[in-house]
């Protein structure tokens, strides 16, 4: 970080979500930042190239342009310059497309502050350098399901090749099992589970997930120090191949439920 207070491009082609962004910026305690707010993906590429930024929080689904394309001229004179979708569009819907284009990291909007929170966390990460890029080469009862996936505040995002490597981990996907993305880049899956969870999740999550299903449910989840957890977790299938994961520990989300009951 620096003295002067970092500059933020927040792009939203609905004018009250981007000024909304902007002002959660402006107003965390925890960033010194100034934050400005564009609605059109056109004015807010002149201004990427005009001007100089920290990083840039754009929508993925805007008219003309979207985000992942807004990132792809915008590498064009910013090649190193940290962009995060933040997001109503799932990421196994856009898995491909943010991969090649080495998209910083992935927010899902949700309702509530919790989004936002989110949000504030990973452009902090992403401005220290913290956070990866996609395509940067660089809990009780097993399985249980627990409701549908609006319902889930899941964090972690990762992206799992194929081959069954990891293609992208997010920063908070690698901080809850205790590694650094990189660390878990081009690594296989299993790792990240005992030996009973992987079996699970190959015989059982696996196929029905590349069959179209979307998986929400729970798992154990192993951490680079040896420890085990339970995660609650969604699993869903990119039309390439591409398995797209979200989790959270499952105690987070489960107290988050129980205190908005």
């Amino acid at each position: 970080m620096t003295d002067s207070p970092l500059r933020v491009l927040c792009v939203d082609d609905e004018p009250g979500l981007a000024a909304l962004v902007a002002a959660y910026l402006e107003r965390d305690d925890g960033i010194d930042c100034e934050a400005v707010a564009e609605t059109d993906p056109e004015a807010a590429l002149d201004r990427i190239e005009r001007e100089a930024f920290d990083c840039v929080v754009s929508d993925y689904d805007m008219p003309g342009r979207t985000g992942v394309e807004l990132l792809s001229a915008a590498r064009e004179t910013e090649p190193d310059l940290p962009f995060l979708l933040f997001s109503a569009t799932e990421p196994d819907a856009i898995a491909a497309e943010m991969v090649r284009a080495g998209v910083s990291d992935y927010v899902a909007k949700r309702g509530g502050v919790d989004g936002y929170t989110a949000l504030l966390r990973r452009v902090g990460h992403a401005i220290d350098g913290d956070g990866g890029s996609f395509g940067a080469g660089d809990e009780g009862e097993s399985a249980a399901a627990v409701g549908p996936a609006a319902d889930v505040a899941l964090d972690g995002v990762c992206t799992v090749a194929p081959d069954g490597t990891f293609e992208f981990v997010g920063e908070e996907y690698g901080r809850l099992y205790g590694y650094e993305p990189d660390e878990l880049v081009g690594e296989r899956w299993q790792r990240l589970h005992p030996d009973e969870e992987v079996e699970h999740i190959r015989t059982h999550v696996i196929p029905a997930v590349m069959e179209g299903e979307r998986w929400t449910g729970t798992s154990e989840g192993l951490r680079a120090d040896g420890t085990t957890f339970t995660e609650s977790k969604l699993v869903s299938a990119a039309g390439d191949g591409r398995l797209v994961i979200s989790v959270s520990p499952f105690d987070e989300v489960a107290g988050g439920r129980a205190a908005s009951d």
